[in-house]
């Protein structure tokens, strides 16, 4: 806990096996009271290899429901549990979860409602490894939706999020997509509903057992980023309704 505040991190894992053990043990349960890892059926060991590592809370889908469909079990798992403070990291290791102190100070301390760990802030994209066509396409799609929702991020397309329990109350994140774009709509619903978003810098890994999608998902889910935006946009305007922005 800190500040009498409950922090739960999540785990939405899909074929983690090889990389849950070096993730988990960077988490810093002198803080996290709970963690919670939710299988989208996994192919490999990741939930035997879970319950080895003593994480008590495994929850397994009986069918792979989707990266989005994953994130909402863990948000609605950890609500339940009632956490005040949700922060979803990767168990692929691709980020450190050696920041979840910062992250979790900064909610439990009232400075934002919403951290994001930006891996375009400062080098640590390129650094880490991300593909050119991957960095350029975040650049251009994050000043794009920067423009449409008049806001000022650096990225919203990293998976390393901490949520106050008030702000997943209060949007509805179930209706959202269970596909990767859930974590554009969800940001784009938070803007929405007036809460303000903070980031911090965030060093990145790209390697063979970290989860990446390939250019065809890829493709799918930019199109998707800029149908969320330019929803978000026509509604702010009075010109559409959207069940995102209900």
């Amino acid at each position: 806990m800190i500040n009498g505040k409950k922090i739960v991190v999540v785990m939405p894992a899909y074929n983690a096996e090889m990389t849950l053990e070096q993730t988990y043990k960077e988490i810093p349960m002198d803080v996290v009271d709970e963690v919670i890892l939710t299988d989208d059926c996994s192919k490999d060991n990741t939930v035997s290899k879970a319950r080895e590592l003593g994480i008590t809370e495994v929850l397994v889908h009986d069918k792979n429901r989707g990266y989005g469909g994953n994130q909402k079990t863990c948000y609605n798992r950890a609500l339940e549990l009632g956490a005040d403070i949700v922060i979803m990291v990767h168990p692929d290791y691709q980020y450190t979860p050696q920041l979840v102190h910062s992250m979790a100070y900064m909610i439990a301390n009232g400075v934002y409602p919403v951290c994001l760990a930006s891996r375009i802030l400062g080098k640590g994209a390129l650094k880490g490894g991300m593909p050119w066509y991957k960095y350029i396409a975040n650049r251009l799609l994050t000043f794009g939706q920067n423009v449409l929702m008049n806001q000022k991020l650096s990225e919203y397309h990293t998976g390393y999020r901490a949520f106050s329990a008030e702000v997943l109350r209060n949007i509805n994140y179930n209706i959202d997509s269970d596909d990767f774009v859930l974590d554009n709509e969800m940001l784009a619903q938070i803007f929405y509903k007036g809460y303000e978003i903070g980031e911090m810098t965030c060093p990145t890994k790209y390697f063979d057992e970290a989860s990446s999608i390939n250019l065809k998902r890829s493709s799918i889910y930019g199109l998707g980023v800029i149908r969320v935006s330019f929803v978000y946009r026509l509604c702010k305007w009075g010109l559409m309704k959207s069940k995102l922005f209900e």
